[in-house]
């Protein structure tokens, strides 16, 4: 399972025991989005080769403003 931590600067990711940290900057060149206006299910894609993409996808504007 892979865990996903929203801030306004970047994601904080655990992916199969290893934690790392994707940077605002690195989501929105990969994206070719603002990051707020990205969802939490591309950034899940970013991560893991083949995800499962359960739920409606979030944007992390809205996950930051919660």
């Amino acid at each position: 399972m892979t865990v996903l931590s929203f801030d306004k600067d970047g994601v904080d990711v655990v992916y199969q025991s290893t934690e790392f940290r994707i940077e605002r900057a690195l989501i929105e060149e990969a994206t070719e989005s603002d990051y707020k206006t990205v969802t939490d299910h591309e950034v899940l894609k970013l991560v893991e080769p083949n995800p499962d993409l359960t739920g409606e996808p979030r944007l992390i504007g809205d996950i930051l403003d919660a």
